[in-house]
Order: structure tokens, then C-alpha cells, then sequence
């Protein structure tokens, strides 16, 4: 017992590391996954004249843009996603935590003196980021410590996105054609005009959308236990693995709102910003509006880069935040 009481001290004390491992996260995040996430948001939120597809979308971005145009918007999450990230994963890390202490603490084994004097957790297995405690949590545990870290930094990534889509459907070369300049001056407008409500406009969007966390977070530690039993690879290997194939079930699964919440975040808001009127007063309103425009293939517009991106950009960024995380003392 006296041990035990010891060791949780010592585990809190520690996670000050998923927040500090997280910003690595998000910079190879945006490095990798960019171009594909703009693409996406510009399938996403025009109509099928516009882009035939993802090919021609790059195309014309290009021709039209330069290679720039695929980093439009990079500087929101740049900055967003390293913040998010490691808001994200350093929360994930306490919820995996308490979770395992409070609410599946039958699953618990008491460390061996062996085992903690030789070796670390946090260092042995490809999930660096678990504790003693949250070693022993189920896959459905992992899933849940997902969905509130989803929900903890959705007050982060609401504005972010919505700055960013915003921006990502500026479709003029020329910056004095555009509504926005930039992200500060997009966020200043928008403010404005309509306050903290216009800027944070997706909010409960982004709370649904990222509930989906539950099947990315559940599906890492399936995946991670998996290989680790039955392979011969690497921790980092297998965090390269796992994080590119869990991003990949999470996307299967969370597409459809995700494509909703776009739509949101880039209808227009009307008033002093003088960009249109809105379209939809509700998340129903603009989902009815995907189907009437475009059945239920609606739903999946923009899927593959999306879908391109998940594997490559998440497999990097879990690399370098596992990889952080066992480096780090």
C-alpha cells in the first residue's frame, strides 16, 4: 500500500511530459499533413464544378497559387496545433492516468520492486506515454481518455480550425481581393462583427466531431498491443504503425461530421463582415444541406487526401511524441 502511495506521486509528477512531448507532435503534424488538409477543406466546401477531384483541386491550387497555396492557412495551426497537441496528448496522458487509478483500478497489478528499480513504463513499451496504472487500462479505457481529451481541447481547436477554414477557401492570388489578409486580421473581423460567439462559430461541432476520439485512442492501443505481441519491430516502428492505422479508423469513422462542421465553419456570418448570408442556424441545417447537394456521397467529399494525409501525418507525429516522451526524464 505504502508503496503504491509512493508511486502516484511519482507518476503525476511526471506529466508535465505529454504536454511538452505534444508540441514535437504538432509540428510534424503540420509539416506532413498540410497540403492534404487543404485540398480536403477546399473538396469539402464547394461544389462539385469547381474541382472534379482531389487531383485536379491540387492542380489548379498550384497553376493558380504556386506551391504555396497548399501551406494557405499554415500559420493558425501551425501555432494551434502545436498548443492543441499538447494540450491533447499531455490531457490523454492524465486522463489514461486517473482513469486506470479511479475507474479501472481492478485491472491494476502491483509493480514489482524489480521491475521499477530496472526499468521504466514509460520507456520499455511502444506507448510511452502510459504509467504503470495506465498500462494496465482496457482498450475501451484508452478510447474513453480519448473522447475527454477531444473534448478538453476542442476550446482550443474550435477557433483554430475555424480561422483556418476561413482562410483555406480564399481562393484569389491576389491578397487584395481577399476578405482576410491573415489569420490575426480574420480573427479581429470576425470579432468585430459578432464577438467571442463569432469566432468560436463550430464549437458544439467540433465537440461532436471530436467525441470520435474514442475509436483513434482505442484503436492506437489495440494496434500498439498487437504488434508488440506479434512482431519483432521497434517501439518506434510500431508507434509509426499504430498511429498511421488508428488515424486511419478514426477517419473512416469521423468523416461525415467532419464534413458538417466545415460547412459551418465557413458559412458566412452576415453582418458587419458583409461576406453573405448565412445558411445555417444549426449543425441539422447544415447536414440536411450536404445530403439535398449531395446524397449521401455528399458526406464523403474530400475523403481521399483526407484520407491520404491520416496515415502519414499521424504515423510522424506519434513517432516524434513517443519518441520525446522517452527521451525526456
Amino acid at each position: 500500500m505504502a508503496a503504491d502511495q509512493k508511486q502516484k506521486p511519482a507518476e503525476a509528477s511526471k506529466n508535465y511530459k505529454g504536454f511538452v512531448a505534444g508540441v514535437f507532435s504538432g509540428i510534424a503534424k503540420l509539416t506532413v499533413g498540410h497540403p492534404f488538409d487543404t485540398i480536403k477543406v477546399r473538396l469539402q466546401t464547394t461544389d462539385a464544378t469547381r474541382f472534379s477531384g482531389p487531383l485536379q483541386c491540387v492542380v489548379q491550387t498550384i497553376r493558380n497559387e504556386g506551391v504555396r497555396g497548399l501551406y494557405k492557412g499554415a500559420t493558425p495551426p501551425l501555432v494551434g496545433w502545436m498548443f492543441m497537441d499538447s494540450v491533447m496528448l499531455g490531457s490523454l496522458t492524465v486522463y489514461r492516468r486517473l482513469l486506470a487509478e479511479h475507474v479501472f483500478y481492478r485491472h491494476l497489478t502491483p509493480p514489482s520492486s524489480k521491475s521499477s528499480s530496472s526499468s521504466s513504463p514509460e520507456r520499455e513499451g511502444p506507448i510511452a506515454a502510459t504509467s504503470h496504472a495506465a498500462a494496465h487500462l482496457p482498450s475501451y479505457g484508452h478510447g474513453l481518455a480519448g473522447v475527454m481529451a477531444g473534448s478538453t481541447v476542442s476550446f482550443i481547436a474550435a477557433p483554430v480550425e475555424h480561422v483556418k477554414a476561413r482562410l483555406q477557401i480564399q481562393y484569389s492570388a491576389r491578397k487584395s481581393e481577399r476578405l482576410y489578409s491573415g489569420p490575426l486580421d480574420c480573427v479581429r473581423k470576425i470579432y468585430g462583427a459578432h464577438g467571442v460567439a463569432g469566432v468560436y462559430k463550430g464549437f458544439c461541432a467540433t465537440l461532436f466531431f471530436r467525441s470520435f476520439f474514442f475509436f483513434w485512442w482505442g484503436s492506437y492501443d489495440v494496434f500498439s498491443r498487437v504488434l508488440r505481441d506479434r512482431t519483432t519491430l521497434s517501439a518506434p516502428a510500431i508507434n509509426f504503425w499504430a498511429g498511421g492505422l488508428s488515424a486511419q479508423v478514426f477517419w473512416l469513422t469521423s468523416y461525415p461530421s467532419d464534413v458538417v462542421k466545415q460547412r459551418i465553419m465557413t458559412d458566412p456570418m452576415g453582418g458587419k463582415l458583409n461576406d453573405g448570408t448565412p445558411r445555417f442556424r444549426n449543425w441539422w441545417q447544415a447536414a440536411r444541406a450536404v445530403y439535398a447537394e449531395g446524397g449521401a456521397k455528399g458526406y464523403w467529399r474530400g475523403f481521399l487526401p483526407c484520407f491520404l494525409r491520416a496515415f502519414p501525418a499521424n504515423a510522424m507525429a506519434l513517432v516524434a511524441f513517443e519518441g520525446v516522451m522517452r527521451a525526456l526524464p
